[in-house]
């Protein structure tokens, strides 16, 4: 691997270690408020509302630029959104601008991936950005959680500066306040990736039209751009089986911590480790795909979707922590073997077809679109009174159906377009 990557991925760890820490200070913000239960589940959509919104610019914005200081730069309004909520902004609105940031980040760093490696090691390259980003959920939960009941808040809070309230007042700010730092060293590292040889992709603007115009047009091109990925007969079957995951993985984040109150009692710092056990099971998962499974054999693990969505129904037969973690561990595994060759083959497929961060946007919107839906049904759910043992029944089913389908669909095109497949699989063995 060239050194630039692993630049990358000391960026993209110490940006996720952040974001996932703010997680748990956010929910910890919103409870020591005493908002309502659905204020917390909204956590998770709308930190995908920006990556929905802004899913037809950030592509081509990362297309256009250096993407070195689109990552710099989105790490920043990161660190925006973290000051609105010590200076008194609505948790939601100020954690919303936290979710700008990310949904700039991310086109930017997946897309360096595909400019700076060859397709043969693009699968190695996500295990290792998948399974450092999941160590970084893994020690981001449990820094969120000490943060919040270890002696760190509790120095910070020590401090009394005369003359001068900090408005620091409780351990979820004083946790906020540090990460803050841990995002400017994200950037620090972001300013130091190299610049690849890849040519910029600028939209093409036409000037005898009015920015409305050129704006509809850009909005088109993402659209044409979301189209050939749906249409594409490995690009559909990837991005389906990505965009279902993550969807469901981003609001099995907080379910995790609701389960975990209601089924083992357990308090937001106990709970957060129990999201890091999931993510430990995720890392293991992808770098062992990462090391044993071809691009050219990716749809290979679909099947362990329909597994996964099976496993999920188990959580709610659990009351014991100590069966509770291995089954976790086991259940995050399935989840990091099976998404790790399908991201890979997303941004393969998407690279050829559109440019690395057209494509990279193509699949956040799909996902976050997916986070967004989904988590939106939980939180009305919520305020309706659904418990956690509800939502996860449902989350357990739709999985299972749903990666059912997509196994059949798959099936389907192998039937039916046998030559097409034979093609564009040829290719991710030879396009190096």
């Amino acid at each position: 691997m060239k050194r630039g990557f692993y630049i990358i991925m000391l960026a993209q760890f110490f940006s996720s270690l952040a974001d996932n820490a703010l997680f748990v200070a956010a929910v910890e913000l919103l409870k020591a408020d005493n908002g309502p239960e659905w204020t917390r589940a909204a956590l998770v959509p709308m930190f995908a509302l920006f990556y929905v919104i802004l899913a037809p610019f950030v592509g081509a914005l990362a297309d256009s630029k250096p993407k070195g200081q689109i990552m710099f730069v989105s790490n920043g309004v990161k660190v925006i959104g973290c000051l609105m909520m010590l200076f008194g902004a609505y948790p939601l609105a100020a954690y919303a601008i936290v979710g700008l940031g990310a949904a700039a980040y991310s086109p930017a760093k997946y897309g360096l991936l595909t400019e700076l490696l060859p397709t043969s090691q693009l699968v190695k390259a996500n295990g290792w950005i998948e399974g450092l980003t999941i160590a970084s959920i893994i020690l981001g939960v449990v820094l969120g959680g000490q943060l919040l009941g270890g002696p760190v808040s509790t120095y910070l809070l020590s401090f009394d500066i005369p003359l001068m309230d900090t408005g620091i007042d409780t351990p979820a700010e004083a946790a906020i306040l540090i990460l803050i730092f841990v995002y400017g060293l994200a950037a620090w590292f972001n300013r130091r990736i190299p610049l690849t040889l890849a040519v910029m992709r600028p939209f093409k603007q036409n000037p005898n039209h009015s920015h409305f115009t050129n704006l509809i047009a850009l909005i088109q091109d993402f659209w044409d751009c979301n189209s050939r990925l749906w249409t594409d007969k490995l690009g559909q079957i990837s991005l389906s089986t990505t965009t279902l995951f993550w969807g469901v993985s981003g609001n099995l984040r907080y379910m995790v911590l609701a389960w975990s109150a209601v089924a083992l009692s357990y308090s937001t710092v106990q709970s957060a480790s129990l999201v890091g056990v999931v993510a430990i099971g995720t890392a293991v998962g992808a770098l062992i795909a990462s090391l044993k499974v071809r691009l050219d054999h990716a749809t290979q693990v679909i099947p362990l979707g329909i597994a996964m969505g099976l496993l999920v129904l188990g959580m709610n037969f659990i009351t014991n922590v100590w069966i509770a973690i291995p089954f976790l561990i086991f259940l995050g595994g399935l989840g990091g073997y099976m998404v790790v060759p399908m991201n890979a083959l997303l941004q393969h497929r998407g690279h050829h077809l559109m440019g690395a961060g057209r494509s990279i946007a193509v699949q956040n919107f799909n996902e976050q679109v997916c986070i967004l839906t989904l988590g939106g049904l939980y939180a009305f759910s919520t305020s309706m009174g659904m418990t956690a043992f509800g939502a996860i029944s449902c989350f357990g089913i739709l999985v299972t159906i749903m990666m059912w389908l997509i196994y059949r669909w798959h099936l389907y095109n192998h039937k039916h377009h046998r030559h097409e497949l034979a093609t564009l699989l040829v290719s991710t063995r030879h396009d190096d």
